[in-house]
Order: C-alpha cells, then sequence, then structure tokens
C-alpha cells in the first residue's frame, strides 16, 4: 500500500482512521449491523473481487429498497442526501430500514 493510497476516514459514526481509499454500504438493523466495502480503485481497474463486492452492494440496495428502506449517501460535514439508486461513486452509503410505528 503506497501512502497515496492512504486517506483519513471518518465513517458516518465518526470513527478516524487512515485507510485505504474505500468505499462502504452500511445497512442497519436491529439484527446487527451488515457493511460491505470495496476499494474503488481495484473497481476502477477491473478487479474481480472489486467488482464482486459493488455488485453484492448494488443487489443489498435495491433488496433494501424494495422493503422500503431509505438511503442515504454520507459526506464527512455535509448533511446527508437521500439517494434512490446505487451510486457507485458514493463514499459511504447508509441504508436505514423502514421504521413501524405503533
Amino acid at each position: 500500500m503506497l501512502l497515496a493510497d492512504l486517506t483519513p476516514s471518518t465513517g458516518p459514526w465518526g470513527i478516524g482512521a487512515k485507510t485505504k481509499i474505500m468505499a462502504t454500504l452500511y445497512v442497519l438493523s436491529s439484527r446487527g449491523d451488515r457493511r460491505v466495502t470495496w476499494a474503488t480503485r481495484d473497481v476502477e481497474a477491473g478487479d474481480p473481487e472489486a467488482l464482486a463486492a459493488i455488485a453484492e452492494a448494488e443487489a443489498i440496495f435495491a433488496r433494501e429498497r424494495s422493503r422500503g428502506s431509505s438511503a442515504f449517501k454520507v459526506l464527512p460535514g455535509e448533511p446527508a442526501e437521500r439517494i434512490d439508486t446505487f451510486d457507485r461513486t458514493a463514499e459511504e452509503i447508509v441504508i436505514i430500514p423502514r421504521m413501524a410505528g405503533g
């Protein structure tokens, strides 16, 4: 890993770390949160493992949205942006299940 591959990441919960440039899909759940990550540069380079991870993230995104979950693109220092389609350029996407009242 090169120093150029390192970037500070605050994550959606403010956890600071030096990490390889990664994108992450977080799925929040009462049964435990799920996370799918992939290296953005590896996707651009056509790496099969990274392409499989992003395909899994896209499938999870579609399934959760069809169940009524909300999805947000999260950028450090900015308000979360609600999204309806998977954004391959987003560094972090958080999916929150639909809340049932009563």
